[in-house]
Parts: structure tokens; sequence; C-alpha cells
């Protein structure tokens, strides 16, 4: 299984050193690109969508309770952007969006890399909504450490979830697309030794960005790196992944309930009414045949 820009988007899961850590890591080099192509955005603004459409696969995987749960990022560090939001889910689909697609900086003079930082910006927080073991939603925040999304990651489930951990997270363009986007999240389990704790920290430090080793090879061979010298052993299989939204024609045909019949008078008399989802960019075109067929307004539906 290789990363490449034409392959579809994965996630493997793993354990090592007898247990006591558990890996999870995803190839979402295609979710990435899907998002540039859905919500048009800048360079620097698909990296901060695309890690943070990775970290919430990832903590879908580390947070989900059932093989539905969906758990919810939302950033907003009062950069360019503006807020940015995501949701995965634990069966491999995830979603997301920025409030400003083509807000862009140019590269970081320090390194010649991408200012994610920069576009988020670093006075804000990082929420995370998920839903509890008796189905009632719960959100965590920690203030933003430094924009780059993966610290911020990092920072959430140490301090919000007591979850040890370590969160790799990278977008790597070129020519004009996305070529490689995935993340990395190994969580201490119960018995950890610092030895072991020792050895991951050196393996993730001499490993390099995550899209450094994507480059080189598969998002495998990157977690094998990882867990070197600790005995990974990997699910058999890998999980399908993709940008799904769950939106739908009848979902935006719905939303014009909320308008009165005055309202929608005008929308039938401009020939309908197109209404478009802000988390994938779908557009639905709703025909005035469609919008005199939802019946009464809020007022009437009221009563």
């Amino acid at each position: 299984m290789t990363s490449s820009q034409n392959s579809d988007s994965y996630v493997l899961r793993g354990t090592a050193a007898g247990g006591t850590l558990r890996f999870v890591g995803i190839d979402a080099t295609k979710i990435v690109e899907d998002a540039r192509l859905r919500h048009d955005l800048s360079k620097t603004a698909t990296a901060a969508l695309g890690r943070t459409l990775a970290a919430s696969a990832l903590l879908a995987v580390v947070l989900g309770k059932k093989t539905d749960s969906r758990v919810t990022l939302r950033l907003e560090g009062g950069g360019p952007v503006g807020w940015i939001v995501a949701e995965g889910s634990t069966d491999g689909s995830v979603r997301g969006y920025v409030r400003q697609p083509g807000a862009d900086l140019p590269l970081r003079e320090s390194d010649g890399k991408l200012d994610v930082s920069g576009i988020v910006g670093t006075e804000g927080e990082l929420a995370v909504t998920r839903l509890l073991d008796n189905g009632e939603p719960y959100t965590g925040s920690v203030d933003l450490v430094s924009g780059e999304i993966a610290e911020d990651v990092s920072m959430y489930l140490g301090v919000s979830e007591q979850i040890p951990n370590a969160v790799l997270l990278g977008v790597y363009e070129e020519g004009g697309r996305v070529a490689h986007a995935g993340g990395l999240l190994v969580q201490a389990m119960p018995g950890v030794t610092d030895e072991t704790l020792g050895k991951l920290e050196a393996n993730i430090r001499a490993m390099g960005q995550i899209t450094d080793n994507l480059r080189r090879g598969s998002l495998m061979e990157a977690m094998h790196r990882a867990a070197e010298g600790l005995e990974l052993l990997l699910a058999a299989e890998a999980q399908a992944a993709r940008f799904q939204c769950r939106c739908s024609r009848e979902k935006a045909s719905d939303s014009l309930k909320f308008f009165n019949a005055e309202e929608r008078q005008e929308m039938m008399d401009a020939g309908g009414q197109e209404i478009v989802c802000h988390w994938c960019g779908e557009h639905y075109q709703i025909s005035p045949e469609e919008i005199a067929a939802l019946g009464a307004g809020p007022e009437r539906a009221k009563a």
C-alpha cells in the first residue's frame, strides 16, 4: 500500500511494546486533495484544513465509543483563515471547511515552509466535541499552543483527555495539488515504561516530518519507523477513509422550511433557490415547484 496522490486514503491501527503503545495513522492525501478542490483552498489554507481533517480522523479512532461515533474539531486563533472546522467519524468519513478559503500567506522566511501557524493564529483555542458513553455531547477545549495544529491536538489530548500522546500531522503540496498528507497519533497505554517512552520519543525525533516519511514510502513504513525496536503489530486490514459529507438534497430543501411564506414566494419568483453546503461545497438548486411543495411556513407549522 503506497501513499500517492492517486490512491485512496486509509487508516492503519496497531499496538507496540506489548500493548502499552497504541498507534493510529492515516494517509489522508486523497481526502485533503478533495477538500482543496471542493473549497477552492489556497496553499496555506489547504495545509491548515488538511492537518485538521487528518487530526479529526485520528481522534475519532481514539475518542470514539461506537462504530458511528463522530468527533468535531474547531480551531480559531485569530489568523487570516478564520475558524477551521473538521469532523471525523469512526467509519472513516471526514469533512470540514475554513471560514476564509482564499486566505494565504507567503512562505516562512526561516525555513521556506508554509506558514500554517501564521494563517491559523495563536490567540484562541482548540475545541473538541464528542459523545460520551451516555450519548450526551461533551466539548473540551485548550488554548492554542502554536497554531501548527499537531502540537495543539497533542496538548488537548494530554490536558483535557488525560491521554499521554505524540501527534504528527502534515500536508505536502507539489505542482499545484496535494501530493502527500497524513498523520500519526501514538497513545501511551497503562503499564508503559519510561524506557519505552524514551525510545518512542527518540524514534519520532529521528523521523522528522510525517510528509517527509510519506514522500519516501508508505504510511506503514512510517509507522514502523516510529515504532522501531518496539515490536509494532499492525491490524491485518486498513480502513478506507474518504471526504464524505452528510448533506443531501432533501436536507437542503428542508432548510427552506425555516423561511416564512413571503420569503419563499420571493425565492419562487426568482426561479428557485441555490443552497450551498458549507461543509463540502456541494450546490443544490431547489426549484420553485419543490419550494411550493414544502407547505406551510414556520408560523403555521407551529400551530
